[in-house]
């Protein structure tokens, strides 16, 4: 009988059983912090394998600033080779100094099981032994029980085994199908339609994974969500700012993190020297990081990932991009650290009767907001989610049914309007249209009598193929004549993907956008490639990207940030420089041409 047990209290062998189905990865340190008023961090407790430091970093790590302001809170931060999840609480005691105790009881779990090394499933227990510790600070038999329990032991192997659902980073995007012809050419040609889910029917995330937090990522940011994510693409250094509670920010990062990977059949079609395959999420930082954060600014820009590197998430290459969260405002103020600002609206705005949006700044300080066509390809994200997340609910009164009535069931069933979410989006989210996109759109307009413009007909065409069967090839267990064709795609997702069938289909969502982006340009590139060697002298040998081109990505083409865009991805994947044509109209002799 353990320690625990003989005290009177409850096992935490059995809370660990109890609370996550599936095995905790092993840790390579557990810890108890306390904050003193007088000494500060104080590291009351720990336990490590060897070669683990843990004082004068742990300590910081685990409690960043503002956390006396609330009652509990689960940080993750890296470390080293290591991932840190702690867990906080904060009780009232009268005769304290500060009349609360403060503590955290954390964990660091290696890095080689992803990039939160799937810590989240330590979650429940260490807030559990936070409550037990914060309760009589002296008895620490909890704490023996739990690194006797998980600790790394010799020997014991360091992969991931988990299921590929538990890093939804292991969504794929498959080749189609082509002809001998086709391979030819590369096979740069692929399918937006062939991304699938590669997880075992009716699994479910864990309750605490981070990417359960995917739909909240989405509304707090709207359509900024599309520049955040080229950003991200870009592998700028982003910084998100905002108060504690930071397990939302903490999410969030994981979040652009998994949005904004490359899937690995993309990686193969990319310069040698193009960035990492992966963004690398540090979590929470704060003023302790400074030091590290320039070492990272100064590192050379830009190294690609072994294929070990991409499999084991230690993707770390010194000079690429990164995305973390802070409390310290004062990170915020030296631009020289981060590329990307983005400040979170604070907590008590969620109610307010106005929408706080995030405000996204370069480091040049200039404001980074959604494009027109973001607005409008936000649009049919939200509006294909919302139904999605009533299908389940109208299943059986939809089977049957025509499709007026069909429309008539989802509307009833959605619990808000798009145009309810998209009223609350002003000019300071989206940019303003050009007097060149609002004269082509005139123009269109004149020309086609006020009828469906084709070019609008095909954009629509193009969003709506992004969600084209979410569950092709999503496991052998659903052969095709299993597959329910007379089922919505959401259905089959839940079939396949549980209750996370929402963030799956986010998550296969953006993953099929950076393909269509990437594998275009790649496209141009071979296009281009057998005419390098017969260029003149004196001409340019830049990559001439059309209008069409940019249309054909899912770009504005009347967007002067969405030419940048182009015109770094290119350099950054391809090594190339690039000539981006941005849209244009001619009327009577006279061309109105975008940027």
């Amino acid at each position: 009988m353990s320690t625990a047990v003989r005290r009177g209290q409850q096992s935490l062998k059995l809370d660990l059983a109890r609370s996550d189905s599936q095995e905790a990865p092993p840790i390579a340190a557990l810890f108890l912090i306390y904050f003193d008023v007088r000494a500060g961090y104080t590291l009351g407790w720990r336990k490590a394998i060897p070669g683990v430091k843990l004082e004068g970093a742990v300590e910081f790590k685990s409690l960043p600033s503002g956390l006396h302001h609330v009652k509990e809170d689960l940080v993750y931060f890296v470390h080293e080779q290591y991932v840190g999840v702690s867990a906080f609480i904060n009780k009232p005691i009268p005769e304290s100094e500060r009349n609360a105790l403060m503590l955290a009881v954390g964990v660091l779990v290696p890095l080689s099981y992803g990039r939160l090394g799937r810590g989240w499933r330590h979650a429940d227990n260490l807030r559990s032994l936070a409550r037990q510790v914060v309760t009589d600070t002296a008895d620490t038999t909890g704490l023996e029980d739990y690194w006797e329990l998980c600790q790394l032991r010799d020997g014991q192997s360091l992969s991931n085994d988990g299921s590929p659902l538990e890093s939804p980073s292991s969504l794929k995007i498959k080749p189609s199908r082509q002809d001998n012809s086709s391979l030819k050419q590369h096979g740069r040609h692929r399918s937006i339609s062939d991304a699938g889910l590669l997880v075992p029917v009716g699994q479910l995330l864990s309750s605490h994974h981070p990417a359960l937090s995917l739909s909240s990522f989405l509304d707090t940011f709207g359509p900024l969500i599309f520049p955040l994510h080229r950003a991200a693409l870009l592998r700028k250094r982003i910084l998100l700012v905002g108060q504690a509670p930071v397990e939302l920010a903490c999410n969030y990062v994981y979040d652009l993190s998994i949005l904004s990977n490359i899937p690995l059949s993309v990686n193969e079609l990319l310069s040698p020297s193009s960035p990492s395959a992966r963004i690398r999420p540090l979590f929470a930082i704060g003023v302790h990081d400074i030091p590290f954060l320039i070492d990272k600014a100064e590192a050379p820009t830009h190294g690609q990932d072994t294929p070990s590197s991409i499999e084991d998430g230690l993707s770390m290459v010194l000079g690429d991009g990164w995305v973390a969260c802070t409390t310290d405002g004062v990170l915020g103020l030296k631009r020289e650290l981060y590329d990307v600002l983005v400040t979170l609206p604070p907590k008590y705005t969620k109610d307010a009767s106005k929408k706080a949006w995030p405000e996204i700044i370069s480091s040049s300080g200039t404001e980074m907001r959604a494009t027109q066509r973001d607005l409008r390809r936000y649009r049919v994200l939200r509006e294909r989610l919302m139904r999605y997340q009533n299908d389940d609910a109208l299943e059986d009164d939809i089977m049957g049914e025509s499709t007026d009535d069909i429309t008539a069931l989802l509307k009833q069933g959605l619990p808000e309007s798009v145009d309810d979410v998209l009223s609350t989006i002003n000019d300071k989210v989206i940019e303003p249209q050009s007097w060149a996109a609002l004269a082509y759109s005139s123009f269109m307009w004149w020309a086609s009598a006020g009828e469906a413009r084709q070019d609008m007909v095909e954009e629509e065409e193009q969003d709506q193929a992004l969600f084209e069967n979410p569950y092709d090839d999503c496991s052998s267990a659903m052969t095709p004549s299993s597959r329910p064709r007379s089922r919505s795609s959401f259905t089959a997702m839940t079939q396949v993907a549980g209750e996370a069938a929402s963030e799956m289909v986010i998550i296969a969502y953006f993953h099929r956008l950076t393909t269509l982006i990437l594998t275009t340009l790649a496209d141009l590139v071979d296009s281009t490639s057998v005419e390098e060697d017969v260029v003149a002298e004196g001409e340019s040998d830049a990559l001439f990207v059309s209008s069409e081109d940019m249309a054909k990505m899912g770009l504005d083409v009347w967007s002067e940030s969405d030419r940048v865009f182009v015109e770094q991805i290119i350099g950054d994947y391809f090594g190339r420089m690039a000539e981006v044509q941005g849209g244009s109209v001619e009327c009577c002799g006279v061309k109105v041409a975008g940027p």
